[in-house]
């Protein structure tokens, strides 16, 4: 078994500074140099797993092939690295201490008082280090979740602070993310939040090995002096994370600031190979200079906080690059989307996806997208709720069943051409109950999926309770749309499509969770070059 090495990311001074980003361009450049890598998010919170909250407060819930409801930060691990992750990458102070609990029922604690030292803290190791067991790692990448200072983080801390002690300084290392503010009336950049931050650090027992500094500008060299004398680091310890133009782009602004070069020699580890970033540049270049431009319309009802269709977003430019293609997002609130205002809201676009979500608020404004795209030959992508309004929509104005709806806005409705699957019909808890992770579909040979895919089977993750009611599938395909895609296990119908249209795709699963910077997802590939062909009529 391999000696796997420990780095741990906290961040101190604010909050949404970009941990997560910061880890994976650190382990994007490791990976590089050929090392395997992976990271885990560590998460303050007392919920089980995001899976029960609003995307408002936590942004998406992302999810991974054996179903574990996640931080959307898994995401971007996985975009970067394209590497899947899994329940192991993403623990909760929820199911920690659901944990020490559910030992201390059974009595492994042997009548012993349960306390934060050492029982919370033990599990918090054992779970960083299970990662590395199960896995065979040369490096962990941990991200402490929270900032610095909050009395929720301060169990992981203590964590963090009894593995160096047991690691070695040689085995574990800090990185401390951090916040160097320009005040635009003094003219200067400020290090005392900075200080203060590493100070709060300290006091926990914990001093950082690296300093990663966020700033709008340049961090002159007496900066890093002054830094370097307060927080008891080496002034090349002293990393400048600039303000990019892109968050793609921060592996590279890592590489030229010698982060990989500073951690690998605190690590003891020793590489000839320096990243080349060949295939990464490559996706960036099409990214910057796109020979042509569409517009896709996002109609969904959690738009005022984007980062609830995070990799909905990210696989569009991922999809946009593949095509060298600007790809402009419409963001449209579909509660905004009325009978009288539908065609002016979405005039223009070249594409519409109609997002997943819950419940019956917006749902009105989804439907009328859907109509607008059928009707107008406007390439369209529906995923997972937006798949079932396409089935709603056209059962009401093609089949002519006016009622027709989904059970889980109308539990009592005529017509229900999604209906709650018989798997969930007697669950009663929330959380972690729904239809999750990878699950099979064939798909038919000839279908616009398969023409995306080049494949007959296909693995996608999926997050829902309800289903596409088989009951209606024989009258629905009389009348031209057709079921291309099931579950070979099930049956369930998980792919969609009308093929006298241009391209009218929905899906029940969630295709943008696959999509990453070296494989964008066959599916936004193909609906861009829709809508890029749909943009030159």
């Amino acid at each position: 078994m391999k000696n796997t090495k420990y780095v741990f990311v906290t961040g101190g001074v604010t909050s949404s500074l970009g941990k997560g980003i910061i880890a994976a361009s650190l382990a994007k450049l490791l990976q590089e140099r050929g090392f395997s890598v992976t990271i885990q998010k560590l998460d303050p919170y007392i919920n089980i797993d995001p899976g029960t909250l609003n995307p408002y407060e936590h942004g998406e819930c992302y999810v991974t092939d054996d179903g574990a409801e996640t931080d959307l930060d898994l995401g971007h691990y996985e975009r970067f690295l394209n590497i899947a992750t899994s329940q192991a990458n993403n623990v909760t102070t929820g199911r920690i201490y659901q944990s020490v609990i559910d030992k201390e029922r059974r009595g492994d604690f042997l009548g012993k008082t349960v306390q934060v030292i050492p029982h919370i803290t033990d599990e918090i190791k054992h779970r960083i280090q299970l990662l590395a067991e199960t896995g065979d790692y040369d490096i962990v990448i941990t991200e402490i979740g929270g900032t610095v200072g909050d009395i929720e983080s301060l169990p992981y801390v203590e964590s963090v602070r009894q593995m160096l002690w047991e690691k070695g300084e040689e085995n574990a290392i800090v990185i401390h993310l951090t916040l160097i503010p320009f005040l635009a009336a003094a003219g200067e950049l400020k290090t005392k939040p900075t200080q203060h931050s590493v100070k709060s650090l300290m006091q926990s027992g914990v001093s950082p090995d690296i300093l990663v500094c966020r700033t709008e500008h340049e961090i002159s060299d007496d900066i890093r002096r002054k830094l370097a004398l307060f927080c008891n680091v080496k002034q090349e310890d002293v990393i400048q994370s600039i303000d990019a133009e892109t968050i793609y782009d921060v592996p590279n602004l890592m590489y030229r600031e010698g982060l990989d070069d500073v951690v690998l020699k605190k690590l003891h580890l020793i590489s000839k190979k320096k990243p080349a970033l060949k295939k990464w540049n490559e996706f960036l270049a099409k990214h910057k200079n796109p020979t042509s431009e569409v517009e896709i319309a996002i109609v969904g009802k959690y738009i005022e906080l984007q980062d609830s269709y995070k990799s909905i977003s990210e696989a569009f430019i991922h999809a946009g690059s593949s095509n060298e293609t600007k790809v402009n997002v419409r963001w449209i609130h579909s509660e905004d989307i009325t009978t009288e205002n539908y065609q002016k809201k979405l005039k223009g676009v070249n594409g519409i996806l109609v997002a997943p979500g819950f419940g019956d608020r917006g749902i009105d404004g989804k439907i009328k997208a859907v109509q607008y795209a059928r009707e107008n030959k406007i390439p369209f992508l529906g995923i997972c709720l937006g798949m079932q309004m396409a089935v709603i929509e056209f059962a009401r104005n093609v089949l002519g069943l006016v009622d027709a709806f989904s059970s889980e806005m109308k539990p009592d409705c005529k017509n229900p051409v999604i209906n709650l699957m018989e798997s969930q019909e007697d669950v009663t808890q929330k959380g972690g109950t729904m239809r999750l992770g990878a699950w099979k579909c064939d798909i038919l040979e000839g279908s616009k999926a398969y023409n995306a895919y080049k494949e007959t089977s296909i693995f996608e993750r999926h997050r829902h309770r309800y289903e596409f009611n088989n009951d209606y599938k024989d009258q629905i395909e009389l009348k031209g749309m057709k079921a291309t895609g099931i579950n070979p296990r099930t049956g369930l119908v998980e792919i969609v499509e009308i093929p006298s249209h241009p391209w009218f795709v929905g899906v029940q699963y969630h295709p943008e969770y696959k999509s990453t910077v070296l494989k964008p997802h066959p599916l936004f590939v193909s609906f861009i070059k829709a809508a890029l062909k749909q943009s030159k009529k």
